[in-house]
Protein backbone atom coordinates (compact mmCIF):
# COMPACT_ATOMS: atom_id res chain seq x y z
CA UNK A 1 0.00 0.00 0.00
CA UNK A 2 1.38 3.71 -1.23
CA UNK A 3 1.35 5.75 2.26
CA UNK A 4 1.74 9.82 1.78
CA UNK A 5 4.61 11.56 3.56
CA UNK A 6 6.04 15.05 3.49
CA UNK A 7 8.37 16.77 4.93
CA UNK A 8 7.33 20.33 6.37
CA UNK A 9 11.10 21.88 5.77
CA UNK A 10 10.28 21.25 2.41
CA UNK A 11 7.05 22.44 1.25
CA UNK A 12 7.11 25.22 3.81
CA UNK A 13 6.20 28.44 1.59
CA UNK A 14 5.91 26.70 -1.91
CA UNK A 15 3.18 26.51 -3.86
CA UNK A 16 3.49 23.11 -4.92
CA UNK A 17 0.24 21.50 -5.15
CA UNK A 18 0.07 18.34 -3.09
CA UNK A 19 -3.00 16.00 -3.38
CA UNK A 20 -4.07 13.54 -0.87
CA UNK A 21 -4.19 10.67 -2.84
CA UNK A 22 -1.72 8.48 -2.79
CA UNK A 23 -1.65 7.11 -6.46
CA UNK A 24 -4.13 6.63 -9.44
CA UNK A 25 -4.68 5.17 -11.94
CA UNK A 26 -5.52 6.58 -15.38
CA UNK A 27 -7.14 4.67 -18.07
CA UNK A 28 -8.60 4.74 -21.55
CA UNK A 29 -8.79 3.45 -24.93
CA UNK A 30 -5.89 2.75 -27.11
CA UNK A 31 -5.84 5.63 -29.58
CA UNK A 32 -4.17 3.04 -32.54
CA UNK A 33 -1.09 2.71 -34.33
CA UNK A 34 1.67 5.35 -34.51
CA UNK A 35 3.61 6.62 -37.85
CA UNK A 36 6.23 8.11 -37.27
CA UNK A 37 7.79 9.97 -34.09
CA UNK A 38 6.16 13.44 -34.28
CA UNK A 39 2.81 12.03 -34.46
CA UNK A 40 2.84 10.54 -30.99
CA UNK A 41 3.28 14.15 -29.66
CA UNK A 42 -0.10 16.35 -28.90
CA UNK A 43 -1.86 17.70 -31.71
CA UNK A 44 -0.84 20.83 -31.49
CA UNK A 45 1.62 22.59 -34.18
CA UNK A 46 5.15 20.99 -34.15
CA UNK A 47 8.43 23.23 -34.66
CA UNK A 48 11.18 22.04 -36.19
CA UNK A 49 13.79 20.16 -34.61
CA UNK A 50 17.39 20.75 -33.97
CA UNK A 51 18.85 16.80 -34.58
CA UNK A 52 22.27 15.98 -34.36
CA UNK A 53 21.17 12.94 -36.38
CA UNK A 54 18.62 11.64 -37.98
CA UNK A 55 15.07 10.96 -36.46
CA UNK A 56 13.25 7.93 -37.35
CA UNK A 57 10.30 6.15 -35.53
CA UNK A 58 10.59 4.51 -32.23
CA UNK A 59 10.87 0.25 -33.28
CA UNK A 60 10.04 -1.14 -29.55
CA UNK A 61 12.53 -1.73 -27.42
CA UNK A 62 12.78 -4.55 -24.42
CA UNK A 63 15.76 -2.74 -23.45
CA UNK A 64 17.59 -3.16 -27.03
CA UNK A 65 20.36 -1.04 -28.06
CA UNK A 66 19.84 -1.11 -31.55
CA UNK A 67 19.19 1.67 -33.70
CA UNK A 68 19.01 5.68 -32.97
CA UNK A 69 19.01 5.86 -28.77
CA UNK A 70 17.77 9.58 -29.05
CA UNK A 71 14.63 8.13 -30.58
CA UNK A 72 13.88 5.20 -27.95
CA UNK A 73 14.36 7.99 -25.79
CA UNK A 74 11.38 10.14 -26.97
CA UNK A 75 8.61 6.70 -26.99
CA UNK A 76 6.47 8.53 -24.46
CA UNK A 77 6.88 11.91 -26.88
CA UNK A 78 8.00 15.63 -26.01
CA UNK A 79 6.97 17.51 -22.79
CA UNK A 80 6.85 20.91 -24.42
CA UNK A 81 7.86 21.65 -27.65
CA UNK A 82 10.81 24.50 -27.89
CA UNK A 83 14.37 24.37 -28.50
CA UNK A 84 14.51 20.50 -29.20
CA UNK A 85 17.92 19.07 -29.19
CA UNK A 86 19.24 15.52 -29.41
CA UNK A 87 22.69 14.01 -28.71
CA UNK A 88 23.77 10.66 -28.90
CA UNK A 89 21.59 8.97 -25.92
CA UNK A 90 19.32 11.84 -24.56
CA UNK A 91 16.94 14.64 -26.03
CA UNK A 92 16.55 18.04 -24.43
CA UNK A 93 14.51 20.96 -24.60
CA UNK A 94 16.89 24.01 -24.13
CA UNK A 95 15.60 27.27 -22.02
CA UNK A 96 17.85 30.70 -23.49
CA UNK A 97 16.19 32.81 -21.15
CA UNK A 98 17.58 30.91 -18.07
CA UNK A 99 20.94 29.16 -19.69
CA UNK A 100 19.96 26.19 -19.17
CA UNK A 101 17.81 23.01 -20.33
CA UNK A 102 14.02 23.27 -19.80
CA UNK A 103 13.95 19.83 -19.88
CA UNK A 104 16.04 16.32 -20.19
CA UNK A 105 14.45 12.76 -21.78
CA UNK A 106 17.12 9.78 -21.18
CA UNK A 107 16.27 6.05 -21.82
CA UNK A 108 17.79 3.61 -19.03
CA UNK A 109 18.44 0.05 -19.41
CA UNK A 110 21.26 -2.10 -18.14
CA UNK A 111 23.00 -1.75 -21.27
CA UNK A 112 23.35 1.63 -21.38
CA UNK A 113 24.42 1.69 -17.50
CA UNK A 114 27.54 -0.61 -18.80
CA UNK A 115 30.40 -0.02 -20.32
CA UNK A 116 34.03 1.22 -20.24
CA UNK A 117 33.27 4.89 -20.86
CA UNK A 118 35.33 6.81 -17.88
CA UNK A 119 34.71 10.69 -16.64
CA UNK A 120 37.72 11.32 -16.85
CA UNK A 121 38.11 12.22 -20.19
CA UNK A 122 34.69 14.25 -20.09
CA UNK A 123 35.46 17.91 -19.52
CA UNK A 124 32.47 20.46 -19.60
CA UNK A 125 32.03 22.45 -22.17
CA UNK A 126 29.83 24.96 -24.00
CA UNK A 127 27.30 24.14 -26.44
CA UNK A 128 28.15 25.86 -29.92
CA UNK A 129 25.02 24.81 -30.67
CA UNK A 130 23.53 27.84 -28.62
CA UNK A 131 24.06 31.29 -29.90
CA UNK A 132 26.22 33.06 -27.49
CA UNK A 133 24.30 35.30 -25.73
CA UNK A 134 21.83 32.61 -24.64
CA UNK A 135 24.35 30.19 -22.99
CA UNK A 136 26.66 29.69 -19.97
CA UNK A 137 30.82 29.43 -19.73
CA UNK A 138 33.03 27.17 -17.36
CA UNK A 139 33.58 31.17 -15.90
CA UNK A 140 30.14 31.58 -14.82
CA UNK A 141 30.24 28.78 -12.27
CA UNK A 142 34.06 29.18 -10.67
CA UNK A 143 33.79 30.45 -7.72
CA UNK A 144 30.20 31.10 -7.73
CA UNK A 145 29.49 28.43 -4.65
CA UNK A 146 27.52 26.13 -7.04
CA UNK A 147 28.24 22.65 -8.78
CA UNK A 148 27.78 22.53 -12.44
CA UNK A 149 24.94 20.00 -12.39
CA UNK A 150 24.11 16.96 -14.65
CA UNK A 151 20.53 16.39 -15.85
CA UNK A 152 21.18 14.04 -18.11
CA UNK A 153 23.32 12.16 -15.79
CA UNK A 154 26.99 11.00 -16.51
CA UNK A 155 26.60 7.23 -14.97
CA UNK A 156 23.55 6.58 -16.91
CA UNK A 157 25.63 6.74 -20.12
CA UNK A 158 28.76 4.25 -19.91
CA UNK A 159 27.83 2.12 -22.99
CA UNK A 160 29.42 4.61 -25.23
CA UNK A 161 31.88 7.36 -24.23
CA UNK A 162 30.69 9.76 -26.71
CA UNK A 163 27.14 9.27 -24.92
CA UNK A 164 28.94 10.12 -21.96
CA UNK A 165 30.51 12.87 -23.07
CA UNK A 166 27.64 14.72 -24.56
CA UNK A 167 26.48 15.16 -20.92
CA UNK A 168 29.22 17.48 -20.25
CA UNK A 169 27.50 20.22 -22.23
CA UNK A 170 26.98 23.04 -20.21
CA UNK A 171 23.58 23.09 -21.96
CA UNK A 172 22.89 20.21 -19.72
CA UNK A 173 23.72 21.54 -16.57
CA UNK A 174 22.79 23.85 -14.18
CA UNK A 175 23.51 25.47 -10.89
CA UNK A 176 23.18 22.96 -7.45
CA UNK A 177 24.03 23.37 -4.63
CA UNK A 178 27.01 21.08 -3.85
CA UNK A 179 25.57 19.15 -0.83
CA UNK A 180 21.89 18.18 -2.92
CA UNK A 181 24.19 17.59 -6.06
CA UNK A 182 26.46 15.24 -4.28
CA UNK A 183 23.99 13.63 -1.28
CA UNK A 184 20.41 13.89 -2.28
CA UNK A 185 20.28 14.24 -5.62
CA UNK A 186 22.76 11.80 -6.57
CA UNK A 187 20.84 9.10 -4.51
CA UNK A 188 17.87 10.34 -6.45
CA UNK A 189 20.02 9.27 -9.60
CA UNK A 190 21.46 6.14 -8.11
CA UNK A 191 17.81 4.99 -7.42
CA UNK A 192 16.72 5.69 -11.20
CA UNK A 193 19.55 3.35 -12.21
CA UNK A 194 18.74 0.45 -10.39
CA UNK A 195 14.52 0.52 -11.44
CA UNK A 196 16.17 -0.99 -14.71
CA UNK A 197 16.24 -3.89 -12.79
CA UNK A 198 13.13 -4.70 -11.80
CA UNK A 199 11.53 -2.51 -15.08
CA UNK A 200 11.69 -3.07 -18.84
CA UNK A 201 12.57 0.14 -19.58
CA UNK A 202 12.96 3.35 -17.47
CA UNK A 203 12.95 6.81 -19.14
CA UNK A 204 13.89 9.57 -16.67
CA UNK A 205 12.91 13.16 -17.56
CA UNK A 206 14.68 15.89 -15.38
CA UNK A 207 14.19 19.80 -15.25
CA UNK A 208 14.71 23.24 -13.12
CA UNK A 209 12.04 24.33 -11.40
CA UNK A 210 11.48 27.74 -10.56
CA UNK A 211 8.70 28.00 -7.47
CA UNK A 212 6.91 31.24 -5.55
CA UNK A 213 7.23 31.28 -2.01
CA UNK A 214 5.16 33.74 0.41
CA UNK A 215 6.81 36.78 2.24
CA UNK A 216 7.01 38.68 4.79
CA UNK A 217 3.97 40.79 3.33
CA UNK A 218 1.99 38.37 2.53
CA UNK A 219 2.71 38.28 -1.32
CA UNK A 220 3.77 35.27 -3.09
CA UNK A 221 7.46 36.22 -4.76
CA UNK A 222 9.46 33.86 -7.34
CA UNK A 223 12.93 35.08 -6.39
CA UNK A 224 16.31 33.35 -7.27
CA UNK A 225 19.91 33.81 -7.93
CA UNK A 226 21.60 34.13 -11.04
CA UNK A 227 25.53 33.18 -11.44
CA UNK A 228 28.09 34.58 -13.87
CA UNK A 229 28.17 37.32 -16.70
CA UNK A 230 26.25 35.34 -18.43
CA UNK A 231 23.18 35.32 -15.84
CA UNK A 232 22.99 31.69 -15.44
CA UNK A 233 19.16 31.12 -13.35
CA UNK A 234 19.45 28.92 -10.27
CA UNK A 235 16.88 27.00 -9.55
CA UNK A 236 14.62 27.05 -6.82
CA UNK A 237 13.75 23.33 -7.07
CA UNK A 238 14.54 20.48 -9.63
CA UNK A 239 12.11 18.03 -10.53
CA UNK A 240 12.62 14.08 -12.01
CA UNK A 241 9.76 11.70 -13.76
CA UNK A 242 10.35 8.38 -13.75
CA UNK A 243 8.27 6.35 -16.71
CA UNK A 244 8.66 2.83 -15.55
CA UNK A 245 7.79 0.31 -17.94
CA UNK A 246 6.17 -3.20 -17.65
CA UNK A 247 6.71 -5.77 -20.15
CA UNK A 248 2.97 -5.71 -20.68
CA UNK A 249 3.09 -1.99 -21.56
CA UNK A 250 1.67 -1.03 -18.36
CA UNK A 251 3.65 2.39 -17.04
CA UNK A 252 4.46 3.66 -13.52
CA UNK A 253 5.23 7.20 -12.71
CA UNK A 254 7.13 8.31 -10.08
CA UNK A 255 7.47 12.21 -9.98
CA UNK A 256 10.12 13.54 -7.80
CA UNK A 257 10.93 17.19 -6.90
CA UNK A 258 13.71 18.38 -4.57
CA UNK A 259 14.85 21.59 -3.41
CA UNK A 260 18.17 23.15 -4.02
CA UNK A 261 19.84 23.46 -0.64
CA UNK A 262 21.64 20.82 1.22
CA UNK A 263 20.17 17.35 1.08
CA UNK A 264 21.33 14.62 3.14
CA UNK A 265 21.35 11.37 1.81
CA UNK A 266 20.11 9.80 4.56
CA UNK A 267 16.70 11.44 3.92
CA UNK A 268 14.38 8.96 2.47
CA UNK A 269 13.28 9.70 -1.46
CA UNK A 270 9.76 9.05 -0.86
CA UNK A 271 9.55 12.39 0.78
CA UNK A 272 10.17 13.81 -1.92
CA UNK A 273 7.20 12.38 -4.23
CA UNK A 274 4.23 14.58 -5.63
CA UNK A 275 1.45 14.32 -7.70
CA UNK A 276 2.78 14.03 -11.44
CA UNK A 277 0.16 17.04 -11.80
CA UNK A 278 2.23 19.31 -9.49
CA UNK A 279 5.10 18.96 -11.60
CA UNK A 280 3.11 19.75 -14.90
CA UNK A 281 1.68 22.60 -13.23
CA UNK A 282 4.82 24.32 -11.92
CA UNK A 283 6.83 23.55 -14.87
CA UNK A 284 4.06 23.86 -17.88
CA UNK A 285 4.87 20.80 -19.29
CA UNK A 286 2.29 17.65 -19.83
CA UNK A 287 3.33 14.21 -19.39
CA UNK A 288 0.32 12.15 -18.77
CA UNK A 289 -1.44 13.00 -22.30
CA UNK A 290 1.54 12.10 -23.96
CA UNK A 291 1.88 8.51 -22.01
CA UNK A 292 -1.75 7.73 -22.42
CA UNK A 293 -1.12 7.80 -26.49
CA UNK A 294 0.80 4.76 -25.59
CA UNK A 295 -0.86 2.96 -22.97
CA UNK A 296 -4.10 1.72 -21.54
CA UNK A 297 -3.24 1.97 -17.88
CA UNK A 298 -0.81 4.36 -15.53
CA UNK A 299 -0.26 3.58 -11.84
CA UNK A 300 0.42 7.25 -10.60
CA UNK A 301 2.87 6.80 -7.50
CA UNK A 302 2.71 9.52 -4.93
CA UNK A 303 4.45 8.26 -2.48
CA UNK A 304 5.93 4.81 -1.60
CA UNK A 305 8.39 2.40 0.37
CA UNK A 306 11.03 4.94 1.33
CA UNK A 307 14.62 4.22 0.36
Amino acid sequence: MYRFICSKWFFSGVSLTVGVGVGASLRTADTGESHGLLSRVPVIPIPSVDAATDIVPYQGGGGQMGGNRSTAVMKYGFPSLANIKTRESYVTSYDPRNRTAAWVIEHLTPQTLTGTSDRKFCDFKEDDSVHMYHRSTNADYKGSGFDRGHLAAAGNHKWNQKAMDDTFYLSNVSPQHPQMNQKGWNKLEQYSRSLTKQYLNVFVCTGPLYLPRQEADGKMYVRYQVIGRNHVSVPTHFFKVLILEKPRGEVELRPYVMPNVPVDENVALERFLVPIESIERASGLLFVPNIMKRTSSILAVTAGPGK
